[in-house]
C-alpha cells in the first residue's frame, strides 16, 4: 500500500478557511520558512534532526533545483534555509520520504523511497557539506520502499526498516554498515506483522523496538521486539478498539515503558496514544474524536518536562491537523490546531531543539501549498543532548546544546568529565572513570544545563 498523497486542492481550503489556528495563552507558533518547489516540497514522515552546527536537517519528499524528486535540506532557527541535495531519479534515489539520522561519526543517514537501478529506493550518506554517498541500492529481495528513519545503536550499527519487500515481500528489518554492507535480519509474513514504516527504537537492553502498519493477528498492526541478530517476537496485536495501524515508531521512558500513536482504531476511530510495557501488556492512553486531532500518523517526543508532544494530521478546529501534550498518564491537551496561514496536515512529528523549543515541518500550506517549517515555543528551557545517549568509561561523546562557548564544567552525574569546546553548538567530553548512569551537566555561562535524558554507563572501567 502506497503512502496516501496529500492533494493540492486539499491546500487550497486553507486559503478559504475562515478561522484562525487557535492556540492556548503561552503556546506560540512561528513559520520559519516555507517550501515552494525549486527549495524542496511536501515534507513527509520527515522528523527535524539537529546537527552538531545547531541547524536542523530535514527531507522533502518532492521538489528541488533538479526535477521533482525530493531534497535534503537544512534550516536555521531563524529561517534560513539550504538545499543541500537535490534528488535526481537515477544515481541518487528519489522521493527521500523519510528523515534523517545524526550518527556519532557527524554524517547523516537516510533513505529514498524509491529511484535508483531497481527504483526500490536507496539508503544514503550525507555530510553536512551536502556530498551524499549511495551505500545500497535495494533490489526487493533485500526489502523494498523504505519509509522509517534509520537508528544507530549502541554498538554503533544501522538499522532500519523496508515497508515492503524481502523474501515475503511486506517488508524487512536490515542492519547496514557505514561502508554500505547490508543484512536482512528479518523477513515480516504478515502473521508476525506488515510494512513498518516507523523508526526502530532501542531499548535499555540491546534489542530493538518497533510497529508494523498491517499483519499480526486481527491484521491491524502489531507491536514487535528484535534482538541485533533478528529474532523477532509480537509484543502486541492490535485490534481495532485498543488502536490499529501504528505507522510511527515507538518512544521509551526512563522506566522503560514505551509510548506510541495509532493511525486508526480506539473508542472513535481517529486513533490513539498508547503505552506499552515489554512483556507486552498495553494501555490505551486517549482515543481521538476529531475535536482534539485525528489520525496521528506521526509519533511522539518525550520532552524535558516529562510529557509528550505531538501532532495529528487531521482534526482540530480547522481539521488541519494538531499540535498536542500528553501526560504519561494520560491527560491530553491540545496546544494548536494548525491551518491557514501556519500549514497543515504534518506527517512528521516535533523535534525538541536544545533552545528548549520545538520544531517541525507541514506538508501543506504556506505562500505555495509546499509545505512549512515551523518552530513551537510552550516555554521550556534550553538543556544538552549527548551524542551517543550510552557507552563506557572512556567513550568519546558529543554534547550538542546553544550558547556552549565559555563553558566551565562538564560532568557525567557528578562526576566531573575532560572536555573540549568545539562551537557555541558542541561540546567533545570523555565518560570519566567512576561516572555512573544518570544527567550530563554542562555549567555554560548562561547557567548550568542539564541533558534531556539520561547518559547510560554501560561499563565503569575501561577496558
Amino acid at each position: 500500500m502506497l503512502p496516501t498523497r496529500r492533494l493540492k486542492t486539499l491546500c487550497a481550503a486553507f486559503v478559504l478557511c475562515t478561522a484562525a489556528a487557535l492556540a492556548l495563552p503561552a503556546q506560540t507558533l512561528t513559520t520559519i520558512a516555507s517550501f515552494g518547489g525549486a527549495n524542496g516540497s511536501d515534507p513527509f514522515y520527515t522528523t527535524l534532526v539537529q546537527g552538531l552546527d545547531g541547524a536542523f536537517y530535514g527531507t522533502t519528499s518532492e521538489g528541488g533545483p533538479s526535477g521533482y524528486y525530493g531534497t535534503v535540506f537544512k534550516v536555521t532557527s531563524a529561517g534560513n534555509l539550504t538545499t543541500l541535495h537535490s534528488f535526481d531519479w537515477t544515481t541518487g534515489g528519489a522521493a527521500p520520504y523519510a528523515g534523517l539520522l545524526l550518527a556519532t561519526d557527524g554524517n547523516f543517514y537516510g533513505t529514498t523511497y524509491m529511484g535508483a537501478a531497481n527504483d526500490d529506493g536507496t539508503i544514503f550518506k550525507i555530510a553536512p557539506s551536502g556530498a551524499l554517498t549511495t551505500l545500497h541500492t535495494f533490489d526487493w529481495a533485500d526489502g523494498a520502499h523504505p519509509l522509517g528513519a534509520m537508528t544507530q545503536a549502541a554498538n554503533g550499527g544501522l538499522y532500519g526498516t523496508t515497508s515492503f519487500g524481502g523474501t515475503i515481500s511486506p517488508g524487512t528489518v536490515f542492519n547496514v554498515t557505514a561502508d554500505g554492507a547490508l543484512t536482512t535480519l528479518h523477513d515480516f509474513g504478515i502473521t508476525d506483522g506488515a510494512e513498518p514504516y516507523g523508526t526502530l527504537v532501542q531499548g535499555a537492553t540491546p534489542n530493538f523496538y518497533g510497529t508494523t502498519i498491517f499483519g499480526g493477528a486481527n491484521d491491524d498492526g502489531a507491536i514487535f521486539e528484535i534482538t541485533p541478530e533478528g529474532a523477532l517476537t509480537i509484543l502486541h496485536s492490535f485490534a481495532g478498539n485498543d488502536g490499529a495501524n501504528p505507522y510511527a515508531g515507538l518512544v521509551q521512558a526512563a522506566d522503560g515503558t514505551l509510548f506510541g500513536t495509532t493511525y486508526a482504531g480506539g473508542a472513535h476511530g481517529d486513533g490513539t496514544v498508547f503505552k506499552i510495557a515489554t512483556d507486552g501488556a498495553l494501555t490505551t492512553l486517549h482515543s481521538f474524536d476529531g475535536t482534539d486531532g485525528e489520525f496521528p500518523r506521526a509519533g511522539l517526543t518525550l520532552a524535558t518536562d516529562g510529557n509528550f508532544y505531538g501532532t495529528t494530521w487531521e482534526g482540530g478546529a480547522t481539521q488541519s491537523g494538531t499540535i498536542f501534550r500528553i501526560t504519561p498518564s494520560g491527560k491530553l491537551t491540545t496546544l494548536f490546531s494548525l491551518g491557514y496561514p501556519y500549514g497543515g496536515n504534518p506527517y512528521g512529528g516535533l523535534l525538541q531543539g536544545t533552545d528548549g523549543s520545538f520544531y517541525g515541518t507541514t506538508s501543506g500550506g504556506g505562500p505555495q501549498s509546499d509545505g512549512t517549517v515551523f518552530r513551537f515555543d510552550v516555554g521550556l528551557g534550553p538543556f544538552v543532548k549527548t551524542l551517543p545517549a550510552s557507552g563506557a568509561v572512556g567513550t568519546a561523546v558529543i554534547v550538542l546544546g546553544t550558547d556552549l562557548t565559555g563553558t566551565r564544567r562538564v560532568a557525567f552525574g557528578g562526576t566531573p568529565a575532560t572536555f573540549s569546546v568545539v562551537s557555541a553548538t558542541e561540546i567533545t567530553a570523555t565518560v570519566p572513570a567512576g561516572a555512573l548512569s544518570g544527567k550530563v551537566y554542562v555549567a555554560s555561562p548562561g547557567g548550568t544545563l542539564s541533558s534531556n535524558q539520561e547518559f547510560r554507563v554501560t561499563s565503569n572501567s575501561a577496558n
